[in-house]
């Protein structure tokens, strides 16, 4: 006997908690493309001490059935003459949900496509219980509430849910953020694939306003603070170097935005599972974070016009946020585990603000939805309230220190850890490794998106990027871009290999710049990285488009001077977009050459110890399939603990090849430390 190609949803949850509501919500959405069967288990408890005894009649004459797509017949149970009472049927149906307590069972689980569990605290669900059924289930509260809980206990209990709902809002919102949920569910996905369909056909809509004369740069960083400062997630990927000269046109946008209104949702991914919340419905996907974007990228990939022209910039709306170091256990390299951070955590931006640095327009984006409209009014509120002023930066008393930056290797366990990594090359098992190490402090006030406007003033990048997530806070000044994507599949790397710390003096400022361009070393390591991107990208990309259109560049920043190269190349049509990231992925300029050998000669080498968010990437992936990412490099990790501190932690590093000098080496961290440290109103340890 085969399966029934129903797709069956139980939603279990205690008593008053609003399961009924919510399947009844539900099975209205979902009525839209297919027939519904609804079944209540509240109809077949034998009485009110019946919970047990109706999860197995439950389980045996309904759920089972259904499964096999036959007919279920059960008697319903009269309550006012306590027995069973008239012979029901419940037919199979292309989505058939269960609710009630109980329909999570161990015992009836086999049988469930898709687990959803329901709560709300103990008083709200007393009184909504109540004021449901009155009289009639007041005398029997605390009776069946003590059923509830010897089961939730019991060997027997439910199921760990793949779905769970807070109904404390109790509207109907609730359903349509369950109904998002399920689509995340591979075991169902396919079953909502006309509610899928639909969410890509979501148009954006678009309005654009003009950034007050004088605001610039800063205007995107005081028109962040005023839409989503307050905001528990949000990130700015922010040009702060606008107006530098930049060919490659980099400096040119940047985005702002939050995972809050309808149709925005959370994303994390922690040890081989991701969790995706919308709005009140948290889904848990077990496997790994790729498959999860591949399929999550492509459901959202839209399918109309974009609201508004965008010259350079491939974002309409879409996933944003990080991608740490760790998810290299995806792609060939080994599982250090223990990182303090999600291995990912990423927004869905459902609206969002593009400030154009170039042109001073303001393009504030939303998907339609029920509350869009409320988003443009809150846009056009806040820019009538700008004015000339700019944001305060005074980074020296932002951060309030229990002791310095400690560094985790000394000056002599470093050179040794170099001295190895050369004895590794010389061996022949790398050609070079991109060795690290991390300043770590313990704060007991810090105030973060303080902290980033003084960054971005002290040192303004293409890349530069504020976010807030939970109880993690990143500052980061990168000038590095890991990999791009256009709407139309060009890919692009632009690797960093090579630094100089600027001086003030302009003579010997000139002598480094010039000094970094002529170095044989600093060449061979940045040719070592652009062989390896350019591997990185053809796994994905149609060898004949593969070029490199700039090799060994200087460029110059605020303190530093990198070398830069850029790869290019055109995604095949068959390669999906999120395999082409993981395919590349982590940067080959946090890793060395050749990649996966040499990532496990840096875990030998770093102890273990996970790089967390450093060494990851930072970015979007956009609706109309762009995407940019930058490298997490010269970025400040401030992690709020439960006790009331914070840590704060900034990975540095460089490229260790046959001929490093270890005491150049170890002035390098220094120099890509300032930046960051300076800010900070502190100094390298040591």
């Amino acid at each position: 006997m085969s399966r029934s190609s129903s797709t069956i949803i139980a939603i279990d949850g205690r008593s008053g908690a609003g399961k009924s509501t919510l399947a009844l919500e539900l099975a209205t959405l979902l009525r839209k493309h297919r027939p519904v069967a609804l079944f209540h288990l509240e109809d077949i408890y034998p009485g009110w001490d019946g919970l047990e005894a109706g999860i197995e009649r439950y389980t045996k004459k309904v759920a089972e059935p259904l499964f096999w797509g036959e007919t279920a017949h059960w008697f319903a149970w009269d309550w006012y003459q306590d027995r069973d009472g008239e012979k029901r049927t419940t037919a199979p149906a292309p989505v058939v949900i269960i609710e009630g307590v109980g329909a999570n069972a161990l015992q009836a689980s086999r049988f469930i496509d898709a687990h959803i569990w329901v709560s709300l605290n103990d008083e709200d669900r007393k009184q909504r219980a109540l004021e449901r059924d009155g009289d009639t289930y007041a005398p029997h509260w605390d009776r069946w509430a003590d059923q509830e809980e010897r089961w939730l206990n019991s060997e027997d209990g439910p199921v760990i849910p793949d779905i769970e709902v807070n109904t404390a809002r109790g509207s109907a919102a609730e359903a349509e953020a369950v109904l998002r949920a399920l689509t995340e569910l591979p075991a169902v996905r396919e079953r909502f694939r006309p509610e899928i369909e639909e969410q890509r056909a979501i148009p954006a809509q678009a309005q654009t306003f003009q950034m007050p004369s004088g605001l610039t740069q800063d205007g995107a960083v005081v028109l962040f603070e005023k839409l989503f400062g307050a905001s528990p997630e949000a990130f700015l990927l922010h040009s702060s170097s606008a107006g530098a000269v930049d060919p490659l046109g980099r400096n040119r946008y940047s985005i702002l935005a939050d995972a809050s209104g309808a149709l925005g949702a959370v994303a994390t991914h922690v040890s081989g599972e991701t969790t995706i919340r919308h709005q009140g419905a948290t889904a848990k996907v077990p496997g790994p974070f790729f498959d999860w974007l591949d399929d999550a990228w492509d459901r959202r990939m839209t399918t109309t016009q974009p609201p508004v022209a965008l010259e350079g910039l491939d974002f309409e709306l879409g996933w944003m946020g990080w991608l740490g170091y760790e998810l290299k256990r995806e792609f060939g390299g080994s599982d250090v585990g223990g990182s303090p951070t999600p291995d990912a955590a990423l927004i869905h931006a459902a609206r969002a603000v593009v400030v154009d640095h170039e042109t001073n327009d303001v393009h504030a984006l939303a998907l339609e939805a029920r509350d869009s409209a409320n988003f443009f009014d809150s846009v056009d509120k806040a820019m009538s309230l700008l004015g000339e002023e700019t944001p305060s930066s005074n980074g020296a008393s932002l951060v309030t220190f229990s002791d310095g930056f400690a560094v985790r290797d000394t000056h002599d366990s470093y050179v040794a850890n170099i001295q190895e990594a050369q004895r590794e090359i010389f061996e022949g098992n790398t050609y070079e490794v991109c060795l690290t190490t991390t300043l770590n402090a313990t704060a007991t006030d810090v105030q973060p998106w303080q902290v980033y406007q003084a960054l971005k003033d002290r040192s303004p990048a293409p890349y530069a990027v504020y976010g807030t997530f939970g109880d993690v806070s990143i500052a980061s000044s990168s000038p590095e871009r890991f990999m791009s994507m256009s709407r139309d599949g060009l890919m692009r790397a632009e690797p960093i290999k090579g630094t100089r710390r600027r001086v003030a003096d302009p003579t010997e400022d000139a002598r480094l710049k010039e000094e970094l361009a002529t170095s044989t070393k600093d060449r061979a390591e940045n040719i070592m990285i652009v062989d390896l991107l350019r591997n990185d990208l053809v796994r994905s990309a149609d060898p004949a488009t593969l070029r490199v259109p700039r090799l060994l560049a200087v460029e110059s920043y605020a303190t530093v001077h990198q070398m830069v190269s850029t790869i290019d190349a055109q995604l095949r049509p068959e390669v999906s977009r999120a395999e082409a990231v993981r395919a590349a992925f982590p940067a080959g300029s946090m890793t060395g050459a050749p990649k996966i050998s040499t990532m496990g000669i840096l875990d030998r080498l770093e102890d273990g110890h996970p790089r967390g968010i450093y060494s990851g990437a930072i970015g979007y992936f956009s609706r109309n399939g762009g995407m940019n990412l930058s490298v997490v490099i010269r970025t400040l990790v401030m992690k709020h603990l439960e006790d009331g501190t914070w840590d704060l932690s900034l990975g540095i590093g460089g490229a260790i090849t046959a001929d490093s000098n270890p005491e150049e080496e170890w002035d390098e961290l220094r120099a890509k430390a300032f930046g960051v440290l300076s800010t900070l109103g502190t100094e390298f340890p040591g």
